[in-house]
């Protein structure tokens, strides 16, 4: 069985995110998704509309996605590769090279982002409403 993780925030979900985690899932067969915890998003100046237990049940209904287990560091993500044997690990190309230390341990897979969504852009644009 192949073993996939991606990781990300995926607060305010949008067809984005569910073709991202589509095409994730497309990588192997079984899909870890890593959630930014509330407080790990707050240490990047970051507050997320809904709470980690409410975006993590969003997760857990979408049919691509296996498991979701909590990112509360950085530095978590070569322990992560370890503990849930991953052979695959994705990112969207805004973060291209930036996990290539990452290669000696599993493959590593940068993806296209959905070009004409974002959260930043749905906020930005609710905000003028």
């Amino acid at each position: 069985m192949k073993r996939v993780i991606t990781y990300g925030t995926f607060d305010l979900l949008h067809y984005g995110h569910i073709r991202l985690l589509q095409r994730c899932k497309d990588q192997g067969d079984y899909l870890v998704v890593a959630l930014s915890s509330d407080e790990f998003n707050a240490g990047k100046g970051k507050k997320s509309y809904f709470s980690y237990e409410e975006r993590k049940h969003m997760l857990e209904a979408i049919r691509y996605v296996d498991l979701v287990v909590p990112e509360e560091n950085w530095e978590q993500k070569s322990t992560d590769i370890d503990k849930y044997h991953i052979d695959t690990f994705v990112m969207g190309d805004d973060w291209t090279g930036k996990f290539d230390f990452l290669k000696d341990k599993c493959e590593v897979v940068y993806l296209e982002r959905t070009p004409e969504i974002s959260t930043t852009r749905i906020k930005s644009e609710l905000g003028k409403s």
